[in-house]
């Protein structure tokens, strides 16, 4: 390894050099939200002095992590090597870039975790830009407050806010890594003015807001949903800031009437304990009346971030007039039998369909659906959600599970059609199979097998 330094805005990051390609981990993108700027807006890190050390993996937002006997937990989360310290100062983001891309204006890719906004980080076992830096796309991770601490709505909070409104702290982490991108990704060979954002699960729900929100406007070229894209509150929900504020209440407790600075001043494990004993009470409420339940600590329509619920903004036609792909696993709605046997099969695609025909209509622009139909070396049922991404970001080498030369071969086709788009707006090209837009005369679906 090569000890590589790149000068930006901020100030000097030095990164590491290897097969090809150069690794820059844990870079401040804003202040420590902590002590006094828990639950505020993200603040832009000041420039600094010296060099930036950028070779280790930041901590992540205190989050409950998978554990057995949940099948997340073998998947992603039991190898040591990729687990983290947990810390509030978590607002980081990771950057891999072809070898000497200063000055190419590489496309970007800015992807967006997953994790039901309540965990889930930017360094997991399955994120590696090692396959997009081989194909001249620069790709960055970002990591954003999850949980309790990303998305508490309070009366209390509301009155210290200028807006007077509170929660969405974990989506304007995001705005705030896309601006630090937007700003500095050229001193690393990027071009800001083609920076496509994806993101899987609540990744992709992240991706959805974003391109919803006024305060992305201009910094995003492209978009890629990936497993979680709703257009009727489906899946993302999208309360009021007043419903958010009810739920929050009601997972808080005796907590909820405490002031601003008393809760400021709560250990994160009595808020986390909080938050899993709450998830586990609507689990079980949800179970015993036979309903599928759902996220409920989520992004709020405030009127700052979102104007609309997301099945507002779509029917108005209220999102960025840009290129999309947008597809989802062929059973994303579970991981068990019990799962696929209670949900809707294809529910996810159809979202897709709908979506690129909306495209269509309002803007002209070409939408690209695909499905993931895949079944996984040491499985019997078709992919679950999820596990496209070892085949996207091209890590299917560090799953446990017995790898062929057909995964390999799976995943070049997945990495080419991803950073195709990324390039051009185009997932097709000549050294991939075919893949038409899906429109209202050609209504054509790539099938990943």
């Amino acid at each position: 390894m090569s000890e590589i330094l790149i000068h930006t805005k901020k100030g000097i990051i030095r990164g590491e050099g290897k097969n090809g390609y150069s690794v820059f981990k844990g870079i401040p993108f804003a202040k420590p939200p902590v002590g006094k700027l828990r639950w505020k807006a993200p603040v832009p890190v000041e420039p600094w002095g010296g060099v930036l050390d950028a070779t280790e993996f930041a901590p992540i937002c205190p989050q409950g992590v998978p554990a057995p006997p949940n099948p997340y937990f073998n998947e992603f989360y039991s190898d040591k090597k990729y687990q983290r310290e947990m810390s509030e100062d978590c607002l980081y983001l990771n950057i891999w870039a072809p070898e000497n891309a200063e000055g190419k204006k590489l496309p970007v890719a800015f992807y967006i975790h997953g994790g039901g906004f309540g965990g889930g980080y930017s360094s997991e076992i399955e994120f590696d830009g090692e396959a997009f830096c081989k194909e001249d796309v620069i790709l960055v991770t970002i990591a954003y407050r999850v949980g309790v601490f990303g998305f508490l709505a309070l009366p209390q909070l509301d009155a210290e806010n200028e807006n007077h409104i509170s929660g969405n702290y974990g989506m304007l982490d995001q705005i705030e890594a896309l601006n630090w991108v937007y700003e500095n990704i050229e001193s690393f060979g990027g071009d800001p003015e083609n920076i496509t954002v994806f993101g899987q699960s609540a990744g992709c729900m992240s991706t959805q807001i974003l391109i919803s929100s006024q305060l992305t406007e201009g910094k995003i070229a492209k978009a890629i949903f990936m497993s979680g894209l709703t257009c009727d509150d489906e899946f993302l929900f999208t309360p009021t800031l007043k419903e958010e504020e009810e739920c929050c209440k009601e997972m808080l407790e005796e907590l909820c009437d405490l002031s601003v600075a008393e809760l400021r001043e709560l250990n994160e494990e009595i808020l986390l304990k909080k938050h899993e004993a709450f998830n586990m009470k609507m689990m079980k409420k949800a179970f015993e009346e036979g309903s599928a339940g759902g996220l409920l600590i989520v992004p709020n329509v405030d009127g700052h971030l979102l104007k609309k619920n997301v099945r507002e903004t779509f029917a108005a036609n209220e999102f960025h007039k840009i290129p999309y792909m947008v597809g989802c696993v062929l059973e994303d709605l579970g991981t068990t039998d019990d799962d696929r046997k209670n949900n809707v099969p294809g529910l996810l695609l159809e979202q897709a369909k709908k979506w690129a025909l909306k495209q269509e209509e309002a803007t002209g622009i070409p939408s690209y659906v695909y499905s993931f139909d895949y079944i996984l070396p040491g499985d019997e049922k078709p992919t679950w959600h999820s596990l496209e991404l070892w085949y996207v970001m091209g890590t299917y080498g560090r799953s446990w599970r017995p790898m062929t030369e057909a995964d390999a071969a799976l995943s070049r086709e997945a990495v080419k059609c991803w950073t195709n788009f990324m390039k051009t707006g185009n997932p097709e090209s000549a050294e991939t199979e075919e893949w038409k837009p899906y429109t209202n005369n050609n209504r054509f679906v790539r099938h990943f097998v």
